[in-house]
């Protein structure tokens, strides 16, 4: 028995090549398949099955790909009743690949139709070795049961039961292969550590340490993150079969003229991926601003209409490609171009442009102390915010500035911050686009203005593989 991990950071998503001798299975594939090619034709060994565990929510799965380019079988949960060719699979099911024995159990309660992969390498012995448990149990955590409206506490109660009636009654030494780790919003206390055991999790993960059901319900139902939109989006598209990748729109280097022609017709979206000093210093106005260098695909998934065609103003075209594989992965298919010769063409062809200056964390400390009155806009998470911040500072979490904002006075100067810096350039793209005329970003954020001493260090900020961080 061989497994390989594959993980994608910024999705903190973990996909697996479990292998036999000649033949083995992909479980969990993310959309861009060639790794997966690649590592079975390394180890001499050919794809014959895929294995979805549940209908993924944060990501769109590589199934379908992976299937025509592989000829393998997918194998998908019966009671996500998917709409693409596949064998449906439910408890009591096996599933052989040379001398591995793969036993289907059912494991509600992320979903309602997830289930695991309990695997037995007959080469070595009886006992089960690893477990593929998808997202209904990680390093440190358990999947969280709200993401389908009006069901939480049914599945948090399955959810209990799949845990302590199924998975905790594996042997100790079972390995806990989970599909996510710390940084993931599919669970909220996640550890960095990306493989477990059972027996490990059973003595030290905090969620199962609640052995009365009611609390353990509460528990999960409770000061959850909130879900990003494109989760419920996400679980459709999986269920009814992504389109093959090799049938989308690939971004091409658009003149000027033909990206300023686009633009005018109101019936595209233009996202900024540069570093947010390079928008901030001067940007396509009306622009969307995500930077590539933050957590790039789960905001863009989060906050960009899924029905609008995309241009991008990117550093190169090599970028431009490389953010367009990311959309892809949460949805964003439609991305079609990129400004060819970035915002250096646009400035010499005098072209409008916009701004978004960027302060000191020094500057906003004097301005904090002075007389003249702003609005400092803190983007950050509840959580986040609540382990410190700037007295005086107005929290609107950064998804819900697009429709927050109305709460905001127009003219006042707003200044906007969160962790670094990313997030809320973000939001002020967003204010910018709503009418707001006065507006600058925090370079640094909270980081910036704690290392300068004028704040304590938030407990969130300064934990990267904490369970409730969103990225920069």
């Amino acid at each position: 028995m061989y497994v390989q991990q594959f993980f994608v950071n910024g999705l903190a998503h973990s996909s697996y090549l479990l292998g036999a001798s000649n033949t083995c299975a992909i479980v969990d594939p993310r959309r861009d398949v060639q790794v997966y090619i690649d590592a079975a034709r390394e180890m001499g060994m050919k794809i014959t099955h895929i294995l979805e565990t549940h209908l993924h929510a944060d990501f769109i799965s590589g199934h379908m790909d992976l299937a025509e380019k592989t000829g393998a079988t997918i194998y998908a949960p019966k009671a996500g009743k998917c709409k693409f060719k596949h064998v449906a699979v439910a408890e009591g099911d096996t599933v052989d690949i040379e001398d591995l024995s793969i036993r289907v159990i059912d494991t509600p309660g992320h979903t309602p139709e997830h289930i695991s992969y309990v695997v037995k390498d007959k080469a070595r012995g009886s006992d089960p070795v690893a477990v593929f448990c998808g997202d209904t149990l990680f390093v440190g955590d358990v999947g969280r049961p709200d993401l389908f409206p009006g069901k939480a506490e049914e599945l948090a109660s399955n959810l209990y039961d799949s845990l302590h009636k199924k998975l905790l009654r594996l042997p100790d030494a079972c390995e806990v292969l989970p599909a996510h780790g710390a940084g993931s919003l599919c669970g909220r206390a996640m550890g960095a550590k990306r493989t477990s055991t059972i027996g490990y999790e059973r003595k030290y993960n905090a969620a199962l340490q609640i052995k009365n059901r009611s609390d353990f319900i509460k528990s999960l139902t409770t000061n959850m993150p909130a879900a990003p939109d494109h989760f419920s989006r996400c679980s459709e598209i999986n269920g009814n079969g992504p389109a093959l990748t090799r049938k989308l729109p690939e971004p091409a280097a658009m003149p000027l003229s033909e990206f300023d022609r686009r633009r005018k017709t109101g019936k595209v979206l233009v996202l900024d991926i540069r570093p947010y000093e390079a928008f901030g210093g001067m940007h396509v106005p009306g622009a969307w601003h995500i930077d590539f260098g933050g957590n790039f695909a789960t905001f863009a998934g989060w906050m960009l209409p899924p029905d609008k065609t995309i241009i991008l103003v990117a550093q190169d075209g090599a970028q431009a490609c490389e953010a367009a594989a990311w959309l892809r992965r949460v949805g964003l298919d439609r991305v079609v171009g990129y400004l060819e010769d970035s915002m250096y063409v646009w400035a010499r062809s005098n072209l409008p442009i916009d701004t978004v200056p960027q302060v000191s964390v020094h500057d906003l400390h004097d301005r904090m102390c002075g007389k003249d009155a702003f609005l400092l806009l803190d983007v950050r998470q509840t959580q986040e915010f609540e382990g410190a911040h700037i007295e005086g500072a107005v929290n609107i979490p950064m998804p819900d500035v697009r429709t927050e904002h109305v709460r905001l006075d127009k003219a006042m100067p707003v200044l906007v911050t969160c962790n670094t810096g990313h997030r809320s350039s973000l939001a002020a793209s967003i204010l910018k686009r709503n009418g707001f005329a006065d507006v600058s970003n925090v370079a640094g954020g909270m980081t910036a203005y704690s290392a300068a001493g004028y704040a304590q260090q938030c407990p969130v900020c300064i934990g990267p593989h904490g369970p409730t961080f969103q990225g920069k």
